[in-house]
């Protein structure tokens, strides 16, 4: 049967592919190999399907190539993008610390402006009490004058009523005429000289109101002015706090809370500014009294705002040319072991470039450390630590309190590492978080 379908199919395939002889001669005898329709059917269409799958392979070779080649080009163009974005973003924050030291410059005169302005009001209202103190003087002299003018008047009517009882109607219509004259001469005299006196009075309280008046007048000034230097003052706390706040928000980091902590753990000098209190009678301070303690509690915040940057890691651990090789998350591994989690930031430089510390900290490991190589770790406030790894040389010791900005090593390529660069990380609790997160809220202020 086998044999009998081998041979209808070699009939079959006679027409295209004939029957050939294959012949071997040799010194002593002479043999061929007959190759069959259907061996050579066979053949071709194996030749085809290797030829077919080299053509294939070469093309899915090329295509990788050329996809490869234009992943390279255009992760070059995100890298001069993304080094042109940071660019901006420095030149920004430029503008802005320039823009925050002239807000303080302006702050600080209007401080001195506003000390000023309370002492002239000071001592215009010790001005109007002096003046309400001579015009209380001025109306009881007033009131005394004209008391004893009717008591005047009165001693004479009784003078009069004497002389008439004592004399009786003995006495002469012309010693009663020449009586009453004398005695009209006597209250005329009086009068003249209390209407004078009252006209000075009147004159003195005269010239204190008006005097009153051009102080009030230059107390409603004192005010205006003193009103358009607390706005002053406010908007500027408002503009210096401002990008502080956002910068601890973007870095997801509570406000509130971060400055709870700074307070409860600051003493010494530089400590929050005391609540200004110009009353000396212990009454309900003022509606000035009242702002200018509420920018003094603002100052206050500022300036545990700045104390608490400088506590948390808000600077760049490298000065100079470097580029990021590398971010954080999920990526694929550098010695080629799988998809693996990358718990920092790469930063790529010369050899030996310093590295420094982005916030003041404790030293608490300098050192070789597994994968890390050459690591230092520092612990800063908030339960935020951050690490250096790949250091080619380490320039601290477990203990030491670093500064901001001070250089705790060196760039190297220790450990394990395809190349010479920094690995930062920084860690919140003890859990890898996003370093760019800080760098780049950063940006709002530094």
């Amino acid at each position: 049967m086998l044999t009998r379908l081998t041979y209808r199919i070699n009939l079959g395939l006679e027409r295209y592919f004939p029957e050939q002889r294959l012949f071997l001669k040799s010194d002593s005898e002479t043999r061929f190999i007959r190759l069959r329709p259907a061996t050579q059917a066979v053949a071709i269409a194996g030749g085809t399907v290797v030829l077919g799958w080299t053509i294939l392979a070469t093309a899915i070779i090329l295509m990788e190539s050329i996809s490869a080649g234009s992943g390279r080009d255009q992760a070059m163009r995100q890298q001069v993008l993304y080094e042109q974005r940071l660019n901006a973003l420095s030149q920004d924050r430029d503008a802005r610390a320039d823009e925050a030291a002239g807000a303080q410059e302006r702050f600080n005169l209007a401080l001195a402006q506003v000390a000023e302005m309370q002492n002239r009001l000071l001592a215009s209202e010790d001005r109007r009490r002096e003046l309400e103190t001579g015009i209380d003087v001025i109306q009881n002299t007033l009131r005394r004058t004209i008391k004893e003018r009717d008591e005047a008047r009165a001693q004479a009517e009784a003078a009069g009523v004497m002389v008439v009882a004592e004399n009786g109607v003995k006495k002469t219509d012309a010693g009663r005429a020449k009586d009453a004259m004398a005695t009209v001469d006597i209250l005329a005299d009086a009068l003249s000289a209390t209407a004078q006196e009252r006209d000075l009075m009147q004159g003195a309280a005269a010239k204190s109101a008006e005097r009153v008046e051009a102080v009030l007048a230059e107390k409603k000034a004192l005010q205006t002015r003193n009103n358009e230097i607390f706005a002053k003052l406010e908007e500027a706390v408002s503009v210096s706090m401002e990008p502080l706040d956002k910068m601890f928000r973007a870095a997801g980091m509570s406000p509130d809370e971060l400055l709870s902590q700074v307070r409860r753990g600051y003493s010494g000098q530089g400590g929050p500014l005391t609540p200004l209190t110009l009353s000396t009678k212990g009454s309900v301070s003022n509606p000035d009294e009242q702002r200018a303690n509420a920018i003094l509690q603002g100052l206050d915040r500022m300036n545990l705002y700045r104390l608490a940057a400088f506590k948390a890691p808000f600077a760049m651990p490298v000065k100079g040319n470097f580029r990021w090789t590398s971010g954080f998350g999920t990526r694929n591994d550098p010695k080629g072991m799988g998809r693996r989690m990358h718990e920092g930031t790469d930063m790529a430089g010369a050899y030996g470039l310093p590295i420094l510390s982005t916030a003041d900290g404790v030293v608490t490991h300098a050192g070789w450390s597994s994968g890390y190589g050459r690591l230092v770790k520092i612990r800063h406030e908030f339960g935020i630590e951050t690490r250096y790894a790949h250091l080619s040389a380490i320039r601290v010791k477990v203990g030491d309190r670093v500064s901001r900005g001070e250089q705790i090593g060196d760039m190297g390529n220790s450990g394990r590492s395809t190349g010479t660069h920094l690995h930062y990380e920084i860690r919140i609790g003890g859990r890898a978080v996003n370093p760019m997160t800080f760098i780049k809220a950063a940006n709002h202020v530094f």
